[in-house]
């Protein structure tokens, strides 16, 4: 931590124009020249860039990583995803073997979330020095920055348990930094929370920058999970509860989940809060790199053309199982039939089959098909248990993901900028009424859960009422990954809810293989740098 704190964000008060605002979003301004901090001073639009170059900070470092590592600490080693490549041999993350303080995921992870909090305590501190700053300009920013200084402690304590809370401007080199209890973590995200609902906009006209409501539905995930914590109370589920349905009130769901995942209907009532990306390549940075997830190499088959690399990850074979017949967030979730791009032959029964643009070129079906009718038909067919078994072209595959299709965005490598244009949707209305179904659950209220939840299936062509009596924790993870699979953190879910060990061992192929999942995974390592950085004032988690 020292090494960045010290080394990078010391400067960032100097990091003059960033990205101001427009008229149609945030984040759409092109960069300007640093200035000295005597000039910057004099400005009262330096802190407005300073506000966003914590926006910035938090939009990368969420969107880019390398090539390798890209959201593994969010979905990799759960229920649902797993690692792309055959069942066998052995993985840190996925399979939890031999994972350790000197991982590089864990440091880039840490390095990441604390730089976003040392753009916020740059903002905060310096606050009181910027000339003609107006009392209204600096609520609304100091507010804003303390709720991605929330976020960011709480994806911290959430992985590695208490952390440092650093609420200052580190501009002296330290190296004495200790862990602060995870309660005490807690309280700060809180008060940082408060502090932002106090001071933040009902609603913007600057799309993208964050309300209330993004606010209130960050709280109410927060307290959802304290509530399950020894330190936590009913209190936290009723306060969790309230928000949701303050959130949802002020959210309509979508008609359905093939408008709410079109490319044409981004900006939509459910949407609570997004990172920006768009066209301009000066402001777009990185890219969204969400339409590169969950995707084999399918252009190695015939009739298919190379237009975008998968990140590696899959969803596991159990995830695909979830959805019912008529769940229609399948079909707006990923696709069984992918469609030839260019003329293609194909052997059938060693008959070469001549097959054009739009015919189709490998179909995934839902239930397995008899060899015989495979051989038969003039395309590739994977039946469910073949998705991990290698087929002499890809070692993987399965049905690829399009719910975050970008489809005029050129082929790119991993470790290349992805160049997605479209917003990134990070809280969302349906999530929303989740977070409401299992507070009522932890306050055993399975009638109001039950209709929560009923609520939302329907939006997805599930009209049968939920019972009361079916609402558990499992009957609600099924619902987040049907409903969110790759939008939200899941590693963070089924460790909330008490749920990593036992989903994961029983779904995801490969950490059963190893069976090396334990207890002690439930946080990770601490990264060796930063306790080697620190002259070992930062102790590490149990067992590592």
């Amino acid at each position: 931590m020292k090494k960045y704190l010290n080394n990078k964000l010391i400067l960032m008060f100097l990091f003059v124009g960033i990205l101001s605002t427009s008229c149609e979003s945030y984040l759409e301004e092109e960069n300007k020249t640093s200035v000295s901090i005597e000039i910057a001073q004099k400005h009262p639009e330096t802190f407005d860039q300073l506000v966003g170059a914590v926006y910035l900070k938090s939009r990368e470092t969420t969107t880019k990583y390398a090539s390798d590592m890209y959201y593994v600490l969010e979905d990799l080693g759960t229920d649902i995803v797993t690692r792309g490549g055959v069942v066998s041999g052995t993985d840190d993350i996925n399979d939890y073997v031999n994972f350790t303080s000197r991982n590089w995921p864990i440091q880039v992870y840490w390095t990441n979330q604390y730089s976003i909090i040392a753009a916020a305590n740059t903002a905060i501190d310096n606050a009181d020095n910027i000339q003609g700053l107006t009392a209204d300009a600096k609520k609304v920013g100091l507010a804003e920055v303390k709720f991605f200084r929330a976020m960011s402690y709480f994806n911290l304590v959430e992985n590695f348990g208490g952390v440092p809370l650093v609420l200052r401007q580190i501009v002296t080199a330290e190296r004495n930094f200790v862990r602060d209890t995870e309660e005490d973590v807690y309280k700060q995200i809180v008060a940082d929370l408060e502090d932002a609902l106090d001071g933040v906009p009902e609603t913007t006209t600057v799309y993208g920058r964050v309300t209330k409501d993004a606010v209130k539905h960050l709280m109410s995930k927060v307290l959802l999970t304290r509530g399950y914590k020894s330190f936590g109370s009913t209190a936290d589920f009723t306060q969790a509860a309230a928000l949701a349905d303050a959130v949802i009130a002020n959210h309509a769901l979508v008609d359905s989940f093939d408008s709410l995942t079109s490319i044409t209907n981004q900006r939509n009532s459910e949407v609570i809060f997004s990172y920006l990306f768009g066209a301009n390549a000066v402001t777009r940075g990185w890219g969204n790199s969400r339409h590169e997830l969950y995707k084999f190499e399918f252009y190695n088959y015939p009739g298919l053309q190379r237009t975008v690399k998968g990140l590696g990850p899959m969803p596991t074979p159990f995830f695909y199982s979830l959805f019912e017949d008529n769940d229609e967030r399948a079909n707006g979730t990923f696709k069984r039939v992918l469609y030839a791009d260019k003329d293609f032959q194909y052997n059938v029964n060693g008959t070469m089959v001549d097959r054009v643009v739009g015919d189709t070129a490998i179909y995934f079906p839902k239930v397995a098909l008899p060899q015989n009718v495979i051989d038969s038909k003039p395309y590739k067919v994977i039946n469910p248990d073949k998705y991990l078994i290698s087929d002499g072209t890809t070692g993987v595959h399965y049905p690829i993901f399009k719910k975050f299709d970008d489809p005029t965005i050129p082929f790119a490598y991993g470790d290349q900028p992805s160049l997605g244009e479209r917003d990134m949707v990070m809280m969302r209305s349906g999530e929303a009424y989740l977070i409401a179904a299992e507070a009522y659950l932890g306050l055993n209220n399975t009638i109001n859960a039950a209709a929560r939840l009923t609520t939302l299936r329907s939006r997805a062509g599930l009209t049968t009422p939920v019972l009361p009596s079916e609402v558990d924790l499992d009957f609600i993870l099924d619902e987040r990954a049907r409903e969110l699979a790759g939008e939200v953190n899941r590693w963070m879910d089924l460790k909330r809810t008490g749920k990593l060990i036992e989903r994961t061992l029983l779904h995801n192929p490969h950490a059963a293989l190893n069976n090396a999942l334990t207890t002690k995974h439930l946080l990770r390592p601490i990264p060796q740098s930063e306790i080697n950085n620190s002259n070992e004032t930062l102790t590490q988690n149990p067992d590592y």
